[in-house]
């Protein structure tokens, strides 16, 4: 990468701007379904700076998305910045900036990300670097689960709001994931007809839901085992796993229902529909062997994905990493499910994570140094530089 380019990108940070706008985002409660006043903040601070804003209502009006389009003037590839302004419901932390790190909620997870990456397009603005193509900005509402289900996310997608490939600034900046797992959190109900009655006083032949749910978890665990075959060289294995049964009310009482929920992984994209198919099956056996009534929800939380590893995202990437530290990131995974993931299903672009090296994501105790987001920041603006033009 130039020489010149990168040190007009490195002096162009402004420590006090990102700072500055970090806290204001920080300071305005947003949890999920609830990030209306953090996006009309984003805005005005946007706006305030000469920025042209667009507000598309994206399938959730309580909080209209935040866009911003900067253009070079010439050809070339538009880069996506993507964030989420909402935050998990956790009791609100306030901003505070003490021994070079920002504090409180949604610092880490991802307002510190996002105040970077608005940092990197003042970057590209003020310093002219920008040769051809453009930067897309978005920000949006309903990312964290259980509260929210991503669909501002999936209208911004409907609608045309994707460029041509996506950086996102979650919490994760030790390698470069090229590959992630998909996921579904899913809910067994197992039932029987009847009342809860005294184990003593069951009729004859009456279905123990509970010992049903009790051989889904061993069956879980033995399906998990054969799963685990199936493996890709950065995302890992598919895995089966149960994290919570519930079922009675005392000792001695047999139940009429058992819940039991869970997870499903899988490491191969475009297989969503067949996964859920495989759990159904398993699920009609257990219910015709036990006489119970099974019934299940299967929500997925995002699909399979896998980067070209000569995908121009990657080498722009990773220039920008080397300019900015030295040395590029060894290729990995993403160990968890982010709009990445979407991205990559339901829009067909190739989605990079790579954020500050925060801690705390869904605590009460988020951290995120700011010498993260000054590197974030000039990581972002070179990506952009040489992904765009080329």
């Amino acid at each position: 990468m130039n020489e010149d380019v990168v040190a007009l990108v490195r002096d162009a940070v402004d420590e006090k701007r990102l700072v500055d706008t970090a806290m204001k985002l920080i300071e305005v409660p947003s949890p999920t379904r609830s990030a209306g006043a953090v996006a009309d903040r984003l805005d005005e601070i946007l706006t305030a700076e000469g920025f042209t804003v667009e507000r598309p209502v994206a399938d959730w009006p309580d909080a209209p998305a935040v866009v911003v389009r900067f253009d070079s003037g010439a050809s070339g590839r538009i880069l996506q910045f993507d964030g989420h302004l909402d935050t998990v419901h956790l009791p609100f932390v306030p901003p505070r900036h003490e021994n070079g790190c920002l504090h409180g909620s949604g610092s880490s997870d991802m307002k510190g990300g996002i105040a970077a990456f608005v940092e990197a397009l003042r970057i590209l603005r003020e310093t002219e670097t920008l040769r051809g193509g453009g930067v897309l900005i978005t920000a949006h509402d309903h990312h964290e689960g259980p509260w929210g289900d991503r669909r501002q996310l999936y209208a911004l997608i409907r609608e045309g709001y994707v460029g041509d490939a996506a950086l996102m600034p979650e919490y994760l900046a030790d390698c470069v994931p090229v590959a992630g797992r998909g996921m579904a959190i899913f809910e067994v109900r197992i039932r029987r007809d009847g009342v809860p009655t005294h184990e003593v006083l069951r009729p004859p032949a009456t279905p123990d839901v509970l010992a049903a749910g009790a051989r889904l978890v061993v069956d879980c665990q033995r399906w998990s085992e054969t799963l685990a075959q199936t493996t890709h060289e950065y995302a890992g294995c598919d895995t089966a796993f149960v994290g919570h049964i519930q079922s009675g009310e005392i000792y001695n009482q047999s139940p009429v229902e058992c819940v039991v929920n869970g997870t499903r992984r899988w490491v191969t994209p475009g297989t969503v529909e067949a996964v859920q198919q495989e759990l159904a099956t398993m699920l009609q056996k257990l219910a015709e062997d036990t006489g119970t009534t099974i019934e299940h929800d299967f929500e997925v939380q995002g699909d399979a994905f896998r980067i070209a590893l000569d995908d121009p995202l990657i080498d722009a990437f990773q220039g920008g990493i080397e300019a900015c530290t030295g040395s590029r990131l060894p290729l990995g995974t993403k160990p968890f499910v982010d709009d990445g993931n979407t991205f990559a299903r339901l829009a067909g672009i190739p989605a990079l994570t790579h954020g500050p090296a925060a801690t705390g994501a869904h605590t009460l105790n988020e951290e995120v140094p700011v010498a993260e987001l000054l590197r974030v920041a000039q990581v972002y603006a070179l990506t952009a530089i040489s992904y765009c033009s080329g």
